[in-house]
């Protein structure tokens, strides 16, 4: 087994300039076939012996800190995968931190940028994703998969270089929608939305995919300490149900505004934020008014990279953990076909590692398609989320969701599954 390169740097609250130096000074390494980016030249047989790159950047503080270290840890497992395996292909892998905040989202991913990583798996968020869009990836030419679901994503003007393995909300809105009529009951509902691209562009998509009527659609600020003004805005025109777009740590708040101030009978419909086995030991109420949606791993390979998963890191799978793993897997798989760690080059691969005709690679048999893409055996990536088939727009046309809620006392419970394509 070739010793795998794996390099973990978590950025502090230290400005740009110096996240950027940090960074370049864990870069040097290559496996001596390239440039000092680790730049690799030739075919065939030469691009089974080269050292693959890609940066990760999650979040591991801030309003999604609580899902970011799961997330993480399963979009590093495809390296470790290869770190035990017998081949001669290696991995230089640097996570980053992005604080759940779009400025240092913005230093973590030119961190890696200057450090001479071609491609970025991640982060989980909207906002950040598009800040490290504009800003980082597609002005230096490097690939990006990351996990973000707004609609906005698809009209991004990113030369191509921006993919994703997370549904669209669009998809996420029809699925909450369902439920609203179907579990819910509802034919008036209210949303109550975190103020940036994710929750607006969420409370847009459900607008338009609720056959009943919307009443009052209002944002607000996460780094309030009190809700209570804007739930009240939420609910004056008595909603059947009220949708809540939050993240973990905000909705948490939310919720003890809500059953402090307001009738608890009233509906909630959960985003993927108030899904969390937590919740009932931090918001002191009968929670079986809320109902919720959120996305799940129902892929080909899913079952294996459950086993996986739960082995190495001693837990069971959270949202989004079967996302990171498909962003790194096939971006790791399209490196390796291109040959070369180059952004361009492996962005034109991003949609070649997926094509339909190729030999099935997926959590099981990963290493071994890394070494069919790398000799150039055409491939085909079936995900742990769902087959990763791009689009145009760098989009994937289906996703399964499963649906939430909260018994007597407080513990989380799954229901049944809803599968929503195209």
């Amino acid at each position: 087994m070739v010793q795998q390169v794996y390099r973990r740097h978590f950025i502090s609250a230290i400005g740009a300039g110096g996240a950027v130096g940090l960074a370049g000074c864990l870069g040097d390494d290559n496996d001596g076939s390239g440039d000092e980016n680790g730049t690799e030249t030739g075919n065939g047989d030469e691009n089974l012996d080269r050292t693959l790159r890609v940066g990760v950047v999650q979040p591991q503080t801030g309003g999604l800190g609580a899902v970011g270290q799961p997330v993480t840890d399963a979009a590093t497992l495809p390296v470790k995968q290869i770190e035990q395996a017998d081949t001669s292909l290696s991995v230089d892998l640097q996570t980053e931190d992005t604080q759940t905040e779009p400025q240092a989202a913005i230093s973590a991913a030119q961190g890696l940028v200057d450090a001479g990583y071609p491609a970025i798996s991640g982060p989980l968020s909207t906002a950040t994703t598009l800040q490290i869009v504009e800003n980082v990836t597609v002005p230096n030419e490097v690939v990006q998969c990351t996990l973000g679901t707004a609609p906005v994503i698809s009209a991004v003007e990113d030369n191509d270089f921006l993919f994703r393995t997370s549904t669209s909300d669009e998809f996420m809105s029809r699925a909450i929608a369902q439920v609203a009529t179907e579990k819910a009951q509802a034919e008036t509902v209210s949303t109550l939305t975190i103020n940036d691209a994710y929750g607006q562009s969420l409370a847009e998509a459900f607008a338009e995919a609720f056959e009943g009527e919307v009443l009052d659609q209002v944002a607000f600020d996460p780094e309030e300490t009190s809700y209570t003004s804007q739930l009240s805005e939420a609910l004056s025109d008595d909603p059947d149900a009220l949708y809540v777009v939050a993240f973990t740590e905000n909705g948490i708040q939310i919720l003890r505004d809500f059953y402090a101030d307001f009738d608890g009978e009233t509906q909630i419909l959960g985003s993927a934020g108030l899904r969390n086995p937590e919740l009932g030991d931090n918001v002191d109420a009968d929670l079986t008014n809320i109902t919720g949606v959120d996305t799940i791993g129902a892929g080909p390979s899913v079952d294996y990279f459950t086993d996986l998963y739960e082995d190495e890191y001693d837990r069971e799978t959270t949202q989004f953990t079967w996302q990171a793993y498909d962003a790194t897997a096939v971006l790791l798989l399209a490196n390796a076909a291109a040959g070369e760690n180059d952004g361009a080059s492996v962005r034109d691969q991003m949609r070649e590692v997926a094509s339909p005709n190729g030999e099935s690679v997926g959590a099981e048999n990963f290493v071994a398609g890394l070494e069919m893409a790398a000799s150039g055996t055409e491939i085909t990536y079936r995900g742990v989320a769902t087959d990763v088939v791009f689009d145009e727009n760098g989009d994937i046309g289906s996703g399964s969701y499963v649906i939430y809620s909260y018994d007597e006392s407080g513990a989380l419970q799954l229901g049944e599954r809803i599968d929503i394509g195209e």
